[in-house]
């Protein structure tokens, strides 16, 4: 068996660490790519107490609207299209404009004064370099949609936020309070801002502003690099899991599976588990990488994988678990240990990775 265990409780855990992180500012819950990879059904009811949810394409959001979220929805990349701009105005779903033609369907087509829509998240590029209005286009546009009656949101995004030390950080934050302060002094005093992420809210505490954007750290991933999961009281919210489905003793100089690039220093007592990278397992794992087995017998082992990973499966060295245990044990690919930011080192990739592209082979719980 391939299962998916979400755990809302773990969620929720995560979500009043950022509001004790952040207990002055608003929380916009980031659920896009399905939440994470952890189910947008399985996630919103273990986020009631955020003020909003964001999303990255208006399909999401209206997935959301059906599975009755009735706050704020932040489609965070906006409109795509002004038919797109219609249905955001029609389910009251908050857009962020970070270029023009997005800024020319809110001024043709202005929602009513009670629609959510009324809210508009004002893109500023202030050194990510993808989206947003720069400098010299920004003012016009924000004092344009004010007096259009437009509720402003100053937002922009950190290109490094998980590195502290990273001199760009500054740079943002500077650029960032420094627009948003002469938004305040010639447009209106009610505009609000919106700078940090995840990595932000746990590195730059005095710049968490009106709204702050959490996504990884909520579902129990360690957004900064000089802090695990557990040292920001983290709970990861997936267990990835499998089973023991064989095993077999492969002989001292006898390699395992394709490619043959394991070789057997001597007689050792492997396993196939029924999980590969057609489940969402990464393909490509250094020599450090290992799972949890749990044996029959509830007993946890830590076990080396070995070979190379298959579609389907892949092989493990259950030489330290009892033999007469092993067979149809629980088989942990992530969880409490390892850590997805384990996998993600020993893969050389992150945790998002990870959790984003998990197929939908594994039975969901």
């Amino acid at each position: 068996m391939r299962t998916i265990t979400i755990k809302p409780a773990a969620i929720t855990h995560n979500l009043n660490q950022v509001k004790a992180l952040a207990p002055k500012s608003n929380v916009l819950a980031m659920v896009k790519a399905n939440a994470y990879g952890h189910g947008v059904a399985a996630v919103l009811p273990a986020l009631q107490q955020a003020d909003g949810i964001g999303v990255a394409t208006l399909r999401e959001a209206l997935e959301a609207r059906q599975l009755g979220w009735d706050k704020t929805i932040g489609l965070i990349e906006g409109a795509f299209t002004i038919d797109e701009w219609q249905q955001a105005i029609e389910h009251d779903i908050s857009c962020v404009i970070h270029h023009a033609p997005q800024l020319a369907w809110a001024l043709e087509q202005i929602p009513a004064a009670d629609s959510a829509t009324r809210v508009v998240w004002i893109k500023y590029n202030t050194g990510m370099n993808r989206l947003g209005f720069n400098e010299q286009t920004l003012v016009p546009a924000a004092k344009s949609l004010h007096d259009a009656g437009y509720q402003l949101i100053l937002t922009t995004h950190f290109a490094n936020a998980d590195d502290r030390s990273h001199p760009l950080n500054a740079m943002q934050i500077q650029r960032f309070n420094d627009m948003l302060s002469i938004l305040r002094e010639t447009i209106s005093h009610d505009i609000k801002g919106s700078l940090c992420n995840s990595a932000g809210i746990v590195n730059f505490p005095e710049h968490h502003h009106d709204w702050v954007r959490p996504g990884i750290m909520l579902y129990g991933s360690a957004p900064v690099i000089d802090q695990s999961a557990h040292e920001l009281n983290l709970q990861p919210a997936m267990e990835f899991g499998a089973q023991i489905i064989a095993l077999q003793t492969v002989s001292a100089g006898d390699a395992i599976g394709y490619g043959s690039r394991w070789t057997a220093e001597q007689d050792t007592k492997t396993a196939l588990v029924s999980i590969g990278y057609g489940d969402g397992y990464p393909r490509v794992v250094n020599e450090d990488a290992y799972v949890t087995v749990i044996d029959t017998n509830n007993e946890s082992y830590r076990c080396a994988v070995i070979g190379r990973v298959a579609m389907d499966m892949i092989v493990i060295d259950v030489s330290a678990v009892p033999g007469s245990s092993a067979l149809n044990s629980k088989v942990i690919l992530w969880g409490d240990a390892p850590h997805v930011d384990e996998v993600a080192v020993h893969a050389g990739t992150i945790s998002y990775e990870l959790l984003c592209r998990l197929s939908l082979r594994p039975q969901r719980l």
